[in-house]
């Protein structure tokens, strides 16, 4: 079984003021960093985004069939485009690989994810029968740093073409598998495994944590 990379920076950032994918950490932005933490686990890794977005991406973009339609738009475009290159391969034996593939979707404002849990997380995928894996933290679901089968393509589809624009409601119309503290805490030394920013306020903080992390 494979798993493929997708990092989601198709939101509006309206609280944050500006793209928080472009902020800086480290001496890269958000989005590079969050490009390479995924590619670290998964190898190829894209970009879903509106067309155009990002002059000088770090990865190749992949263009959002439904730009403004918030984060499941960009899973399921990101779920198409895997079933669409799955589906073509001449070299494919008869059994549907697309129930063997799983895409691993990041938002781009999580900036504590560390690797260790990713491979973790799509380890985990790999071995289960479920069509979502996803972390569930004292916020609940966190759908933004979860594995997805590719065969869920479907489904979310017909929600999304019903109106459906929130991701844990899509979650219902698939098989889940659900992982909570026992499974992820231990990959939380510091409790911000799945903090994200939504603020500049925020920025600030994770740019404080980073200093420190770093000795700064």
């Amino acid at each position: 079984m494979s798993v493929f990379g997708f990092v989601q920076a198709g939101g509006g950032s309206a609280r944050f003021g500006s793209d928080k994918a472009l902020v800086e950490f480290g001496g890269k932005t958000l989005l590079a960093w969050t490009v390479e933490l995924v590619a670290a686990v998964c190898g190829e890794t894209k970009i879903v985004a509106a067309a155009g977005k990002y002059a000088h991406a770090p990865a190749l973009i992949l263009a959002d069939q439904w730009p403004g339609q918030g984060p499941l738009g960009g899973i399921l475009t990101a779920l198409q485009s895997m079933n669409e290159r799955l589906g073509s391969s001449s070299a494919m034996p008869a059994r549907d690989h697309r129930r063997d593939s799983y895409a691993l979707i990041l938002g781009c404002d999580m900036p504590f994810l560390k690797r260790e849990w990713l491979a973790y997380l799509c380890d985990r995928a790999v071995k289960s029968n479920a069509q979502v894996i996803v972390p569930q933290s004292e916020n609940g679901l966190e759908p933004l740093c979860a594995c997805w089968r590719t065969d869920a393509a479907l489904a979310i589809q017909t929600a999304f073409d019903g109106g459906v624009r929130k991701v844990t409601e899509a979650m219902k119309r698939l098989s889940m598998e659900v992982l909570d503290e026992s499974a992820w805490k231990r990959f939380d030394s510091d409790g911000r495994l799945f903090w994200n920013m939504n603020t500049t306020a925020d920025y600030e903080e994770a740019r404080r944590v980073f200093a420190e992390r770093l000795g700064q």
